[in-house]
């Protein structure tokens, strides 16, 4: 999983460090590998969930499907403007899903306030036909709704920001 990524890299260059420099490392090596273990046993999971992505072809979004998926493909940081009701917060996330996002990790989809993330995430929650929670949850102050299968994740900018006090590069997303 993306966010297991870089605390077992870390931990397996302490191995090896320990390994070279002739210290023991056995109870460590084992660790790691139930750590490693876990972390894969979650992605064979997440894999192997299914649901059918319900894109609503009428927002005006749709027509530029195409050309948005291939610009978050292409580049790091990509800027979507639309007006109010175009579709951006309920189809973007189902754009990403198509796309094979969400799978390694989690769809961060940050809204203003918190009954925009419930609702937006009961939005797109209906639209892949999944309980809200399983595929797709959200997290206020007070209350998650998320769990080892959510892939899209609305938050509040509150929650995400007080994210980075323990995923500091939001290495989860």
């Amino acid at each position: 999983m993306q966010a297991d990524r870089h605390r077992l890299t870390t931990f397996l260059k302490k191995i090896r460090s320990a390994s070279k420099s002739g210290q023991p490392f056995d109870r460590n090596w084992s660790k790691f590998a139930s750590q490693l273990e876990a972390s894969e046993k979650q992605l064979k999971d997440r894999l192997a969930e299914t649901f059918k992505i319900g894109i609503d072809k009428n927002l005006p979004i749709y027509a530029r499907r195409e050309e948005i998926q291939a610009a978050i493909r292409d580049h790091q940081v990509v800027v979507i403007c639309g007006e109010t009701g175009s579709g951006k917060s309920t189809q973007l996330p189902l754009f990403l899903l198509e796309m094979g996002r969400g799978r390694r990790g989690l769809i961060g989809h940050p809204q203003p306030r918190r009954i925009a993330a419930r609702s937006v995430s009961a939005r797109v929650a209906q639209e892949l036909g999944t309980p809200l929670g399983k595929h797709v949850g959200f997290k206020v102050r007070f209350s998650d709704s998320t769990g080892p299968l959510t892939m899209v994740k609305v938050m509040t900018d509150g929650i995400l920001l007080a994210e980075t006090q323990g995923d500091r590069y939001l290495e989860q997303y």
